[in-house]
């Protein structure tokens, strides 16, 4: 699975010059937790998280108030993050869990070249992750019509783990099939035998 099959797209994004408050809005109206932030061209140059806006936002109670505390800037630009880690559509998920992961990231922006294009969320993850095996058999039953016809193809889901069974004996056409279902959103693991091989393993 790609991040494309994945992202959310169009991305709601914000500018440099865009006020805190009203990225706040974005964020809060949306459920979101970070927004990209891009140039007039649409490049990424940023990204302002909810933890870049709440910093230094929220004055101290006045009966215990610093005297040197100062409200943080109001644009965007002076609280966002940058420069902003990114990565392809052509990305493999798991690469992206992996970075989202080892960065503490939530978010992860998807790019064509420095444009955004979408967005990937941990959310994004855990509700693919929640697909019911029902949905995702479905989804591999109809890429594989697409690829070899109606009634070649069994499949059986569990917990996402998908096992397919070819009523021919290609290993080309096994491969193919295999590699279908890993794109497929929810799957977990993905095998393809023949009929002849179940038969053996009964």
């Amino acid at each position: 699975m790609r991040a494309r099959d994945l992202m959310t797209a169009p991305v709601l994004t914000a500018g440099p010059d865009t006020t805190v408050k009203d990225a706040a809005k974005v964020l809060a109206s949306h459920g979101f937790t970070a927004l990209p932030v891009v140039d007039e061209d649409d490049r990424l140059i940023g990204i302002v998280t909810e933890a870049d806006l709440i910093k230094d936002r929220v004055p101290p109670d006045a009966r215990h108030s610093d005297p040197d505390w100062h409200a943080a800037a109001n644009t965007v630009e002076a609280v966002m993050t940058t420069p902003a880690t990114a990565m392809s559509a052509g990305a493999d998920v798991a690469e992206v869990c992996q970075a989202l992961v080892d960065s503490r990231i939530r978010a992860m922006p998807i790019v064509d070249g420095s444009t955004v294009v979408g967005i990937v969320t941990r959310g994004d993850v855990v509700r693919v992750l929640a697909r019911e095996d029902s949905a995702i058999a479905a989804d591999v039953r109809h890429r594989l019509e697409i690829y070899g016809g109606n009634g070649r193809w069994t499949v059986e889901v569990r917990d996402g783990a998908v096992r397919i069974t070819d009523a021919f004996d290609d290993a080309t056409d096994r491969h193919v099939a295999t590699l279908l279902a890993e794109a497929v959103p929810g799957c977990a693991s993905a095998e393809t035998v023949s009929v002849t091989a179940k038969g053996n393993d009964q």
